[in-house]
């Protein structure tokens, strides 16, 4: 292949590689057709294909052809499975591949700093080491049917506001830490055949033309192969951006970044190697899309419609379920209210450049009926208006009396697509007033409410939270979360999803929330490492429900923590072993988590970083045996005095449990520091 991309770039002229690093039209790349050089296809694909039927539309704005749209990443997160990651990924790519696309966008691996930010739905979550790891198991699944992923929006696109233009100012151990370290695992664990830079600047350069981030850091000392995209409309100085290693510029700009690159190529301001040399890495891809094309591909849709289901159920987080009023007992249930417009109009994607067009969709309130039968008597009340924010009196009655006359009542609540949109950021955490209302007023007739809730990203649940029985985060669960939501309220699917973000008492609790969205150009990120549960945990601040935390139908016990070594080397790896059993009655899913703590260091650490998890599947009393293996780097921190990760030594917990402030078992491991072998590569 290297031969034949050599040859190639000799037959080219100037202007042909110049126009080879400019996209051709909104989704395609430029074709040459004299040397027989094809045009490909990209599209969006966060959560689902969204090939256009039109040219002109890259928000959302139009429709796409039909495709199945599996939970967001807010919602998959929560899953903590990478097998289901890589599944629903596989799904995604062979849809990609029976509607001839190559390139799809996604996944979104950003750090969820702030909960107000707009595109939070398509993040995984305030942890790099799960964002990692569930993104390359997705992006491996889509690549594993021959259809390349995009990494993106690398790196610290953090929010919607001024995002052309802003200027994330954060220091080098922060960004090292939080905001780069989980695409740094994708690269090393899936290989993403493209990655894509974001719009903002980082420290006052932008991501297009970012030297440091794009040639330095992605491609020298992680080792990417691929290529490097900008976002649709994300490039400032064409051929600064070049320099810095941006291969190619989507949108295409009429050919005017093509005469730039040839102007500054004969004026010696750009050496002709570096253009030689990103055109190289755009057919390097062109070849193995060519490759791994398959004629004639196909899907069959009711399968991946049930793969969404399935996703959608292991995503959804049991919040609370007081006195067990969950699941839906049908022995001792004859009415059960439905309320809630959601409930029958279902939120189940976000809005812009995400939005699927789903092959099918269903909801909640027909998949309830279905599973309730003849044994319980459904009824249904709207609640509110989904088109504004208004109190409506009459409905609050009819809500009330509908709630009153039965057993329990089930209220869907969220946030619209108008709250939390691509574009722009919310500016609080509330829930909409008539929403609110609903609740307090069921509340005050019912005593046993089950709240459920359709959202992207947290919302403040005080002080109803304490009056409702049960709740249900379910965010945005796709196409076939009506049915997911049904199992798990009667029971066919056990709840095992777990949160991937802390949710706060209020926003004011959020480290970001003094900083946040910047002004005059800039955003500082003085919270520094302390994102999420790093900072609750270091400032022993209560929240509503911690990261990592997740209620299930049955129980799990811990037990019998052994690690491999009591002392060791810091380039010695350290193999974790520890045993869960299902000590209830029922089938269940439970995800183990794995947090490391720095006892004594000269830097500020936080209290406990997670390092590993897995998802463990287990029978009523079956018990198992989960192995972890950390190295260095799991123990290190980044020393800007050396420029690397540094392991300082000392003694370690090691830290296992249900939750970030759930710790079941703890050990301490003593390392020995070697500061010549603290290397970022290794």
């Amino acid at each position: 292949m290297e031969e034949k991309i050599k040859k190639l770039i000799n037959r080219m002229t100037l202007e042909e590689k110049a126009s080879f690093c400019s996209g051709a039209t909104l989704w395609k790349t430029k074709s040459i057709e004299r040397l027989d050089i094809p045009s490909i296809m990209m599209t969006d694909g966060s959560y689902g294909l969204r090939k256009h039927t039109g040219e002109k539309d890259y928000l959302g704005i139009y429709q796409s052809e039909p495709a199945t749209c599996f939970p967001s990443a807010c919602a998959l997160a929560s899953a903590w499975d990478v097998a289901l990651a890589e599944k629903v990924g596989k799904a995604i790519g062979k849809e990609g591949q029976s509607k001839n696309v190559s390139i799809i966008l996604g996944p979104g691996a950003n750090i969820k700093r702030s909960p107000l930010c707009g595109r939070n739905f398509e993040y995984f979550s305030e942890d790099p080491v799960l964002t990692g790891e569930m993104a390359a198991a997705w992006i491996n699944g889509v690549q594993s049917q021959g259809v390349g992923a995009s990494l993106k929006h690398y790196t610290a696109y953090n929010q919607e506001y001024e995002r052309m233009t802003i200027s994330a100012e954060i220091d080098e151990r922060t960004l090292q830490e939080i905001y780069l370290s989980g695409f740094e695992r994708v690269v090393k664990k899936a290989q993403p055949w493209t990655v894509m830079c974001a719009y903002n600047k980082v420290n006052g350069t932008f991501c297009s033309e970012n030297k440091y981030l794009l040639s330095k850091l992605l491609k020298e000392e992680w080792g990417f192969e691929g290529f490097v995209v900008s976002d649709w409309d994300a490039t400032n100085n064409r051929v600064d951006g070049l320099d810095a290693g941006l291969d190619l510029a989507m949108q295409g700009a009429d050919g005017a970044n093509d005469k730039r690159i040839v102007e500054a190529v004969k004026a010696g301001e750009l050496d002709e190697s570096v253009l030689d040399q990103a055109v190289a890495n755009n057919l390097r891809i062109l070849f193995k899309i060519i490759d791994n094309n398959k004629e004639n591909a196909s899907h069959d849709e009711e399968v991946h419609h049930a793969i969404a289901r399935e996703v959608a159920a292991d995503s959804i987080v049991l919040l609370k379920n007081e006195d067990g009023i969950l699941p839906l007992n049908k022995e001792k249930l004859s009415k059960v209210a439905v309320l809630g417009a959601f409930a029958k109009k279902p939120r189940y994607q976000g809005g812009g450049s995400s939005r699927v067009n789903p092959t099918k969709l269903d909801c909640a309130y027909e998949e309830i009926v279905k599973l309730a039968g003849d044994a319980i008597e459904i009824s249904y009340t709207q609640g509110y208006s989904i088109d504004n924010d208004n109190i409506d009196e009459i409905t609050m009655k009819l809500a009330r009396e509908t709630a009153k006359d039965a057993d329990t009542a089930l209220v869907f609540v969220g946030l619209t697509e108008k709250h939390e949109p691509e574009g722009y950021d919310r500016t609080h955490m509330k829930l909409p007033s008539n929403q609110i209302e609903l609740i307090e007023a069921v509340c005050s007739v019912q005593e046993n409410v089950v709240v459920i809730l359709t959202n992207g990203s947290p919302v403040t649940m005080t002080p109803w939270n304490e009056k409702a029985k049960g709740i249900l985060e379910t965010w945005l669960i796709g196409q076939a979360g009506g049915g997911a939501i049904a199992d798990i309220l009667f029971g066919n699917v056990n709840p095992s999803g777990k949160l991937a973000e802390t949710l706060p008492i209020k926003l004011s609790d959020n480290p970001s929330y003094l900083n946040f969205p910047g002004k005059k150009g800039k955003v500082k990120y003085q919270e520094g490492i302390f994102v999420g549960y790093r900072y609750y945990d270091k400032k022993e601040m209560d929240v509503l429900y911690p990261f990592g935390y997740g209620l299930s139908y049955t129980t799990f016990e811990y037990s019998n923590l052994q690690i491999s070594k009591k002392e060791m080397m810091d380039t010695d790896t350290l193999e974790v072993k520890v045993k869960v059993k299902n000590t209830g009655k029922i089938f269940g899913k439970e995800i183990v988590q794995l947090y490391v703590k720095d006892i004594e260091c000269r830097e500020i650490r936080p209290e406990k970083e997670l390092k590993a998890f897995s998802k463990v599947i287990l029978n009523p009393k079956e018990e198992k045996e989960v192995t972890f293996t950390l190295s260095q780097r799991d123990f290190a921190y980044y020393e800007e005095d050396i420029n690397d990760w540094y392991v300082e030594t000392g003694d370690f917990e090691i830290l296992v449990g249900k939750s970030s402030r759930e710790i079941c078992l703890k050990d301490i491991v003593h390392i020995t520091s070697n500061l010549n072998t603290c290397e970022s590569n290794k």
